[in-house]
């Protein structure tokens, strides 16, 4: 077995290369370096994989990095955990909960940082801002005007423009359905979809998916997926995947300008199915992010011990026992499980499934409902948000913001149900 001197040398290039390109004071830059080595050797016999070694450090310089960031604005009296908004963006398993804030303000300039947070956050007038900087009205006038341009520059979130959407067979309103338990045993399936986005990672799959607000039914948005090719990163080979959504509503905050182009690169394996890259455009730019990128990629598409995936081959464990709408479990971390078997009908067909439950695997305060045909395919994906789930940007819990909308209790939790998504496996 390799020693942690043995693989930190193998890797120590990649994460210089990474720290230096996130901190560009080289002293300072350093001092992390040295955290870094410091942190990943005391915690090294926690490691259950050497092989994920390099992303295992990566994600420790990624945490370190963040830290110099944060006392870095400690010292001009900016206390970042004040700079708390929270964005929705959109991950493996649909919309997510994201401090944006805080990685745009890094982004920026100490004078520019300095000047949003006094104005903001402090509520300062400029005059008063003017005497505590020791600079003229002007000067603060021109300096704020900047720092506002450079955040808007810098945030990834922008607003949607209207405009006209790609056909799709897709219904406009998702038709009433229903689902009841059967008597039956629930059955073993062979899961091959991507976690959260249902196609298959197998090149020559194509797939359209929608996803239904509720309790209107309405459409809000959908997206057009195809397994294009072959692909490779980091010596890890996969399938290329394009993925274009439209009609993206702006509360989802994905960036879109009503149709926007995410690329993937997963991998499908006789065991499990994963995540291995994404891209999208921002402001012009491609932003590309890999299993190796730390949070920055893992908190969004990662899924599993060391990013391993999901499994593919699904049975009935008893981690969670399902009675009518009370789900009681020892939630771990990631718990995923097969709660019962049911008949769903909609659009005019009844399927056999199996219903898989999502509790918090990927989002604190969000749990899924999957049913699942004996083919392995997705024939109807519920989400239930947590009742105080992104209640700081919310304001008001969800029994109040859906007080119609179903409700689940997850060892005494209540959930309410948010929105519905199909595919036109069914249609």
């Amino acid at each position: 077995m390799r020693t942690f001197e043995d693989l930190l040398q193998a890797h120590f290039l990649p994460l210089q290369r990474y720290i230096r390109y996130k901190i560009s004071n080289p002293h300072d830059a350093e001092d992390v370096m040295q955290e870094v080595c410091l942190t990943a050797a005391e915690k090294f016999p926690t490691l259950k994989d050497p092989a994920a070694f390099k992303a295992w450090l990566i994600g420790i310089a990624g945490h370190k990095c963040l830290d110099y960031y944060r006392k870095k604005a400690h010292t001009m009296e900016i206390p970042l955990d004040a700079l708390s908004e929270s964005a929705l963006r959109v991950g493996r398993c649909g919309v997510t909960e994201q401090s944006v804030v805080l990685q745009t303000l890094d982004a920026l300039g100490d004078k520019e940082k300095q000047i949003l947070y006094l104005y903001y956050f402090k509520n300062m007038p400029q005059e008063d801002i003017a005497g505590q900087l020791g600079i003229p009205v002007g000067t603060v006038k021109s300096r704020l005007h900047y720092a506002k341009e450079k955040f808007r520059q810098q945030y990834p979130y922008r607003k949607n423009e209207k405009g006209e959407t790609n056909m799709t067979k897709l219904p406009e309103f998702l038709p009433k359905y229903e689902i009841k338990i059967s008597n039956l045993p629930p059955f073993s399936v062979k899961w091959e979809e991507l976690q959260g986005w249902l196609l298959v990672p197998r090149v020559g799959e194509k797939l359209a998916w929608g996803l239904y607000d509720m309790p209107s039914g309405k459409r809000t948005e959908y997206t057009v997926m195809e397994a294009i090719g072959k692909a490779e990163v980091h010596g890890i080979e996969g399938v290329e995947i394009t993925a274009v959504q439209y009609g993206a509503e702006d509360y989802y905050r994905t960036g879109s300008v009503n149709e926007m182009e995410r690329r993937f690169i997963a991998q499908l394996t006789d065991t499990h199915c994963r995540y291995l890259a994404e891209s999208h455009v921002e402001n012009g730019v491609r932003k590309l992010y890999t299993f190796l990128d730390g949070d920055a990629f893992l908190n969004n598409w990662g899924f599993g011990a060391e990013n391993c995936g999901n499994e593919v081959n699904l049975h009935a464990k008893g981690f969670l026992c399902r009675t009518e709408q009370e789900i009681i479990g020892t939630l771990q971390k990631e718990t995923v499980d097969i709660v019962g078997r049911y008949d769903v009908t909609i659009n005019g067909r009844t399927y056999d499934t199996v219903c898989v439950m999502d509790i918090q695997c990927f989002n604190d305060g969000v749990v899924t409902e999957q049913y699942l045909d004996q083919n392995g395919r997705t024939v109807l994906w519920r989400r239930f948000n947590k009742n105080d789930w992104a209640f700081s940007r919310y304001g008001k819990l969800w029994t109040e913001l859906l007080p119609d909308n179903e409700r689940l209790t997850v060892n005494g939790e209540t959930y309410v149900h948010w929105y519905d998504c199909v595919s036109d496996y069914i249609f």
